[in-house]
């Protein structure tokens, strides 16, 4: 009994730095966050209810047009999201600048989003931080525009997967809250929509600021460095002939 209370009890292992952090952790830690500021992060989710709501039953086109027209209030909710996750204190200025970049990159996003949604979040991925580098580190304009392409760059799949695994978990958690209650009336259903949005909606917003520090972390640590800890994880065939030289198979046997 003493050896499985301590088994249950044993503590997890500590998350991976952010530069090897996994989709997977990213998503939890996402989870954490916003519990550990729920009251200051439940706001965002209101801005995704709100447009959501609006865009229910209309056309396409119409559905874009509501996007694009939502890309300050989406983009103001990324930088205060980023705010929360990364502790700065931006001036006015970075707030500014954060606004006009994240306008100018949500627009391509938010045409794409209605016809194919996965497009919009790869286009995102790749340019999309330049919103928190601009209320993290205070850059200009074009620095900032530049600097949310270098960041997406810097390992693109983690960027790409993180923010797609985000957005189906928020599709799919939206999806079974309908169908558990599509025997209900329509005001009940869109009702209920609209709270699951509000609520679930924040981890969007807090994942993508979370996906700066891990880019920035992997930018700033040496793609050789991550080469030589995977390579360490991996058992090495040749450590016995290093050490003791060549092939003991391949060593002339001494003559009779």
């Amino acid at each position: 009994m003493a050896r499985r209370r301590t088994s249950s009890t044993r503590e997890l292992p500590p998350p991976l730095p952010p530069e090897r952090r996994t989709v997977g952790q990213l998503v939890a830690e996402a989870v954490r966050l916003y519990g550990a500021t729920f009251l200051h992060a439940l706001p965002l989710g209101v801005v995704v209810a709100v447009v959501n709501l609006v865009s229910t039953g209309l056309t396409r086109f119409e559905a874009a047009l509501v996007l694009a027209a939502a890309a300050p209030a989406f983009t103001l909710s990324y930088a205060y999201a980023s705010r929360l996750a990364t502790g700065a204190r931006p001036p006015l200025r970075a707030w500014a600048v954060a606004l006009a970049a994240g306008v100018v990159l949500w627009l391509p996003a938010a045409f794409l989003f209605p016809w194919f949604a996965l497009a919009g979040v790869l286009w995102l991925a790749l340019v999309g931080l330049a919103v928190p580098a601009a209320i993290v580190e205070q850059t200009s304009f074009g620095r900032s525009l530049r600097r949310g392409l270098q960041l997406g760059r810097a390992d693109y799949l983690h960027a790409a997967a993180s923010l797609a695994t985000l957005v189906i978990l928020f599709v799919l958690t939206r999806i079974g809250l309908a169908l558990l209650l599509e025997s209900q009336a329509e005001n009940t259903v869109r009702t209920a929509v609209f709270l699951a949005d509000a609520v679930l909606a924040p981890l969007l917003f807090l994942g993508g600021a979370l996906l700066y520090v891990d880019q920035e972390a992997r930018l700033r640590s040496p793609a050789a460095d991550r080469r030589e800890e995977r390579d360490a994880d991996l058992p090495d065939a040749d450590h016995a002939d290093r050490e003791g030289g060549p092939d003991p198979q391949r060593q002339s046997r001494p003559s009779a």
